[in-house]
């Protein structure tokens, strides 16, 4: 129903089963999903709600939206504009012509000669000086990593010997620590 009036809740209650047939029960929830959408306004005075919705709130809402959708429209056009612009600048020196086309097939050889001597390359890289030092300082790291667990074992080992009187055998048998473990040359 459309007055030019503000409303309470319990005035809504009264008039909207009358008018519009919606049961009492249901204006509390159809009104507030009003209100979130914006389409009916609400403010609270005192202790009571008001509730309110005029036509030339949404005719002005409408103007708004209307007035961004047209300078998107125009912003769109101008660099639509700017972009065709664009293309026919990038055309000038592109015309098909036999040269042209030549020269284009040339380039792809080229791009595919490129690609089959970077997968040659690949194959020999790690005869690559940089690569074979890189492995080295990598296995270097390792083999000081590895030593240092090993020296790291055997402090365990004489700890453990010297704390509870183990043999060796049964710590080494124990921890599942081989025989022969010793430090890498």
């Amino acid at each position: 129903f459309v007055q030019k009036d503000v409303f309470q809740l319990k005035d809504l209650e009264k008039i909207a089963p009358k008018e519009k047939g919606i049961t009492s029960m249901s204006v509390k929830e159809i009104l507030q999903s009003l209100v979130d959408d914006g389409m009916v306004d609400t403010d609270r005075i005192g202790t009571s709600n008001y509730f309110w919705a005029f036509p030339s709130k949404a005719l002005h809402a409408r103007k708004r939206k209307l007035e961004e959708l047209e300078s998107q429209f125009a912003e769109s056009s101008q660099k639509k504009e700017t972009l065709e612009k664009s293309i026919e600048k990038s055309k000038i020196g592109r015309e098909d012509t036999a040269d042209r086309a030549a020269l284009l097939k040339e380039l792809a050889a080229l791009r595919q000669k490129k690609e089959q001597l970077k997968t040659e390359i690949d194959k020999y890289r790690e005869c690559d000086p940089d690569v074979v030092e890189e492995m080295r300082q990598t296995n270097q790291v390792a083999k000081e990593a590895a030593n240092r667990w090993t020296d790291n074992i055997f402090s365990i080992k004489s700890w453990a010997k010297r704390k509870f009187g183990f043999e060796e055998s049964r710590i080494d048998k124990g921890f599942g620590i081989p025989e022969d473990l010793d430090y890498i040359d």
